[in-house]
């Protein structure tokens, strides 16, 4: 009964938390100030300020969790509805989450090799542009830590949504196709929301970027870990 209640009240804590983010974001729409950096912030500082071990938070927490899943799936009803639009530009989309899904491991894996890092620490950082459960799995397969991998996963999710506006800005990036590859490729499943805040055609190119790149990731990443080390 006590572990009910304790759900309860997470559940409603990190909710609660992220409502307040969302409408801070609202009244402040800055890159920096997005919902989840915002909310993220604000439940570690209140699981240490009040010493709430992660144990304890997880009670609740892992149910929210649990949601990752279907809200991943969900993301495949903007696809069905910009269908003929994913057909256009089928081979565009496809190239650049090739280019971008490899340019993702290589940069990790000399980024992990110039700071001299332990093996254990290069092999989770490899599927860091991946959703969650494909990272954990992928990091597993290779010899890494998956809860490792899925820090990196948020690390690189959260990373490239606050530099994305920058990046499309300097780059000169303005067609949607470019930016959703680029958003999902990199950011994954906290990408793929943003691209969708900006429109449903980014968010869907955004969609099936994050889905390709997974794939790509899976099958060229321990190959490429082999040829580089």
């Amino acid at each position: 009964m006590n572990d009910f209640f304790l759900a309860l009240f997470f559940i409603s804590l990190t909710v609660g938390v992220y409502w307040g983010a969302r409408l801070f974001y609202q009244k402040y729409p800055y890159p920096f100030t997005l919902p989840l950096v915002v909310g993220t912030i604000v439940m570690i500082a209140i699981l240490v300020v009040f010493q709430i071990p992660y144990d304890t938070y997880s009670i609740g927490g892992e149910w929210i969790e649990k949601l990752l899943g279907p809200a991943v799936v969900a993301l495949a009803y903007p696809l069905y509805k910009q269908l003929s639009m994913l057909k256009k530009y089928f081979t565009s989309i496809v190239l650049g989450v090739f280019v971008g899904a490899i340019i993702g491991i290589v940069s990790g894996l000399m980024l992990a090799k110039w700071l001299g890092v332990e093996e254990m620490l290069i092999y989770s950082l490899v599927p860091k542009s991946v959703t969650t459960p494909v990272a954990m799995d992928v990091a597993k397969t290779l010899g890494g830590a998956p809860p490792l991998a899925a820090i990196f996963v948020m690390v690189a999710g959260i990373g490239g949504v606050v530099l994305a506006p920058y990046l499309f800005k300097w780059f000169k990036i303005n067609h949607f196709i470019g930016k959703g590859i680029g958003t999902g490729s990199a950011s994954h499943a906290i990408g793929t929301a943003k691209a969708l805040e900006n429109g449903e055609e980014e968010g869907a190119a955004s969609s099936v970027a994050m889905t390709l790149s997974a794939i790509v990731v899976s099958v060229l990443g321990p190959m490429l870990v082999i040829l580089l080390y």
